[in-house]
């Protein structure tokens, strides 16, 4: 089973040594000295649009797709009030999420928050693993701070398919997210 882990602090990186080299060639210290660091977030619902995202968080550029492997798409949050239910993941064996990855700074990963809810505790930040054709990285994700439950608007799995069909996701991918199950009808 795989483990959640604590999302970044500013003082670490998914994906950097924490090193910052300083000065010409022959006064370059490779000792370890604080730098404004760039944290690697995972995106898997409407923020797989690029688009948006470069709305959101200018600074922050992407770094490819990726899968979340052991976890899966769900969504709870409906009795919050809004169109339907929000989208989370969850652990799930032999679950598989599509996600895009961006470098987020920490100014624009502030004004994320804002615009996930994360700073009023609708969702929350953890770290997972990511697997990409280069490899393994570590990444930080929102996950709804809810119980799973509940239907999304058609409107709202549109945005997500268009977004995924947009990021790369593969057909079947995007095909799912299409003709899941929804509160109302839409595209």
């Amino acid at each position: 089973m795989h483990r959640s882990l604590p999302a970044p602090d500013r003082g670490e990186s998914a994906h950097m040594d924490g090193r910052c080299r300083l000065g010409s060639d022959k006064t370059r210290s490779t000792a370890p000295l604080p730098c404004p660091l760039m944290a690697l977030y995972a995106a898997y619902g409407t923020n797989l649009d690029s688009f948006q995202m470069l709305q959101r968080c200018p600074h922050s550029p992407s770094r490819g797709s990726g899968w979340l492997e052991g976890w899966r798409l769900t969504f709870g949050g409906e009795e919050l009030g809004w169109e339907g239910a929000l989208a989370t993941v969850v652990e799930a064996d032999g679950g598989r999420v599509f996600v895009m990855l961006y470098d987020v700074n920490p100014g624009d990963e502030a004004t994320l928050d804002r615009w996930e809810g994360g700073d009023t505790g609708l969702y929350r930040k953890i770290r997972v693993r990511v697997q990409t054709l280069e490899g393994e990285v570590l990444a930080w994700l929102y996950v709804l701070d809810g119980y799973e439950g509940g239907l999304p608007s058609a409107r709202y799995l549109g945005l997500m398919a268009d977004a995924a069909k947009s990021a790369g996701a593969p057909d079947d991918y995007v095909i799912a997210l299409r003709t899941r199950p929804c509160r109302t009808l839409g595209r």
